[in-house]
């Protein structure tokens, strides 16, 4: 289990993380979201023990990760920005990927070999963004990691590998129990892998569900008032509200069966409730006029 309880990290009188708690339960594929600037970065190096708290606890089964060789050999990490020797191929980096990993499988770095199609003895710095990150996918999953963090992950790879990569850590989910840690602006994806989520705002976690849950607590209704009746009553608790002609759309913080409940009064002539995808709850959680789409007239 990942656990960041309390967590406070300043750099030069900036606040980047504010009294932060985050929990990833063993096993989970845990989405972590935010705009930029929320500090989901900063939570990343914490976990991998490259930058040390100013107060708080970040453990991982129970260990402080800072400057914990036995524990951090557990845990693979792709960051958005992978780092690789200048002159390193793919199997000099193998070789010390080796050194650093006791479970680092031999076997199963030849078969990905046959999954990525990449000249192990090619210098890396004359890869393309997209074939970098299949390296360092390729490197990570051999380690046989039980943690794997990831941030931006799939950026730069075309789809097809997208979902090929995507296919390899969820066999590594299901067969071995791997616990994943994603942070990625892309929530329509993380909305088909992961679990659970945590949404980042200003250096704080403002709320961590699993996504059943999430999606749960939050209904998009769709609603046509009777005649006469052209404006959403005022005492309905809504998030936000549009209108096109005579529908409007709501979006009420409460599960479907409630929102119905609390417009059946109204005696509408239509209610239909429609699931909210994780992008539309990152927005409305957050909500806020500093998130709301600005027009700019020139």
């Amino acid at each position: 289990m990942i656990e960041v309880k309390n967590v406070t990290k300043t750099f030069d009188g900036f606040t980047a993380l504010n009294d932060t708690t985050l929990t990833v339960p063993v096993g989970a594929v845990y989405g972590l979201v935010g705009p930029n600037g929320a500090g989901k970065s900063t939570i990343i190096r914490h976990l991998t023990g490259i930058y040390r708290q100013d107060s708080g606890s970040v453990q991982i089964d129970g260990q402080d990760v800072w400057e914990n060789a036995a524990l951090k050999s557990r845990i693979a990490v792709i960051p958005d920005d992978w780092y690789y020797f200048n002159t390193a191929t793919i199997k000099d980096m193998m070789a010390f990927y080796k050194g650093m990993y006791p479970k680092f499988s031999m076997e199963r770095y030849e078969k990905l070999k046959e999954v990525f199609a990449i000249d192990e003895k090619r210098p890396i710095r004359r890869l393309s963004k997209g074939m970098q990150k299949q390296a360092a996918f390729w490197l990570a999953l051999s380690t046989m990691p039980d943690y794997l963090i990831l941030d931006e992950p799939v950026d730069g790879l075309d789809p097809v590998m997208r979902r090929q990569v995507w296919s390899l850590m969820m066999g590594d989910v299901a067969e071995r129990g791997t616990t994943v840690l994603v942070s990625s602006h892309n929530l329509r994806e993380l909305e088909d892998v992961c679990d659970h989520v945590g949404i980042m705002d200003h250096g704080h976690v403002l709320l961590e569900r699993s996504l059943a849950q999430l999606q749960d607590n939050m209904v998009k209704m769709q609603v046509v008032f009777a005649d006469g009746m052209h404006e959403v009553p005022a005492d309905l608790p809504v998030l936000h509200t549009s209108k096109l002609g005579r529908i409007h759309t709501l979006i009420m913080r409460m599960n479907a069966e409630e929102a119905t409940n609390r417009l059946a009064v109204y005696n509408p002539i239509l209610v239909d409730a429609v699931p909210l995808t994780l992008e539309e709850i990152f927005i409305y959680e957050l909500g806020g006029a500093d998130y709301a789409v600005k027009d700019i007239v020139l």
